[in-house]
């Protein structure tokens, strides 16, 4: 890839990851939720995701995504049940951080948190029509592609490793400037709502 391309790709890939969206409510919730070092897990699985539609767009089954109205709708509501649930299991979440104590019960492990954010990036049909939309655009089909999509996946993992880090950070002072227990589940209760909203909007997503 040329440098000039690259360069219009890496600042197209700070105004992806700066966009708001389930990416970034699911890292503000994760910090807000088990402080930055352990928060930062779910950014991980949101990278993991991102690398697996970018191999689903390279490998052609994005194409076929986006063309099939029964496998577009399929993914699609997979993916809004996925963040219904993130927000309900939020919003029922306790007023306190779910890792403050060890013995306030089995905390959640990292594992798991990776696993959650690789889910809300991964069925998420919005991004992989998004990938369809913008990656064409930076391919040199005269080269080869696989290095190409190897240089545009380094780009995008690292401006949203950046990104979602500031997300993860910012919830996490908050998190230690709310004590109160009710202040903890009003946040919870907000981050829920969120999530539920994202879902509700990907709802309205139509294949084009």
């Amino acid at each position: 890839m040329e440098l000039s391309v690259w360069l219009g790709f890496f600042a197209a890939s700070w105004a992806i990851s700066l966009s708001p969206g389930a990416g970034a409510i699911a890292a503000m919730s994760s910090g807000l939720n088990h402080g930055f070092k352990r928060g930062y897990f779910t950014t991980l699985g949101l990278i993991l995701g991102i690398l697996t539609q970018i191999v689903l767009v390279g490998a052609g089954l994005g194409a076929l995504i986006a063309a099939s109205e029964q496998a577009f709708t399929l993914v699609k509501w997979a993916g809004v049940a996925y963040l219904v649930y993130l927000g309900v299991q939020q919003w029922r979440a306790p007023g306190k951080p779910l890792v403050a104590q060890s013995s306030e019960g089995k905390p959640v492990t990292r594992r798991q948190l990776v696993m959650r954010g690789w889910g809300i990036n991964a069925v998420n049909p919005k991004g992989t029509v998004f990938l369809l939309a913008v990656v064409p655009q930076f391919l040199d089909l005269n080269q080869h592609l696989a290095p190409q999509y190897g240089v545009i996946a380094a780009t995008l993992s690292f401006t949203d490793a950046v990104v979602m880090a500031g997300y993860t950070a910012l919830a996490s002072r908050v998190l230690s400037a709310l004590r109160a227990e009710s202040h903890l589940k009003a946040m919870n209760r907000v981050f829920g709502s969120l999530f539920v909203a994202a879902g509700a909007l990907l709802a309205t997503i139509k294949r084009s």
